[in-house]
């Protein structure tokens, strides 16, 4: 039975995507070792590297031919995303001015009812956008895929250890801003392999 499941729904091929994920993951290490710290800070090159990453997911979420409903939600949760990555504009609008990585407080900023205003403009849009998954059912679109799904395993293991490698970044490593960037672009990376597998390759299009 567990032969049968993974000879019928798990996929150990490399694809090209693929081969992208695994040169993200081997690029990690050379970052640690020469990439200066500045390049994980917020709004550095990292983080601007991830953002690119989003929106060419969210390309191709947006022009995908198949599941239409479910990637073009999978594209609005990404927004979700992709807000986050800039703390809701924080560090994006308000950096210190001669300061390096620091940044405005919401309560230091000359109007303290702005972070309230745009955390609850922030927590509205994820009320909609978890509203559109019921309403629009697409949960329905996800169990029916996840029923038939083929799993692309080598995609779906470097976004699991990106995941577990992150959480470890966040917490053990003293601030190391290439660890941690480099294990989110990853992830990222991996999720984009995903999104072009299932929407672009014929062996994984249900």
């Amino acid at each position: 039975m567990i032969k049968n499941f993974i000879k019928n729904h798990i996929d150990f091929k490399f694809y090209p995507v693929t081969w992208v994920v695994l040169f993200t993951a081997l690029s990690i290490i050379p970052m640690l070792m020469f990439v200066p710290q500045k390049f994980g800070f917020e709004n550095g090159l990292l983080e601007n590297i991830q953002m690119i990453i989003l929106f060419i997911i969210m390309y191709l979420c947006l022009s995908a031919k198949v599941n239409v409903n479910f990637f073009k939600f999978a594209a609005l949760a990404l927004t979700l995303i992709i807000i986050r990555e800039v703390n809701c504009g924080r560090t994006l609008f308000f950096p210190i001015p001669g300061e390096y990585h620091k940044y405005y407080s919401w309560r230091d900023l000359p109007w303290p009812w702005l972070g309230k205003v745009v955390h609850g403009l922030y927590g509205t849009w994820i009320a909609i956008v978890s509203l559109i998954f019921i309403k629009k059912k697409v949960y329905i679109d996800l169990w029916n895929t996840l029923k038939n799904i083929k799993i692309p395993f080598w995609s779906i293991l470097f976004a699991i250890f990106a995941m577990f490698m992150g959480a470890i970044a966040e917490k053990l490593t003293n601030n190391n801003f290439i660890f941690e960037e480099g294990f989110e672009l990853l992830f990222y990376v991996s999720i984009l392999s995903l999104v072009w597998l299932y929407s672009r390759n014929k062996n994984f299009i249900i």
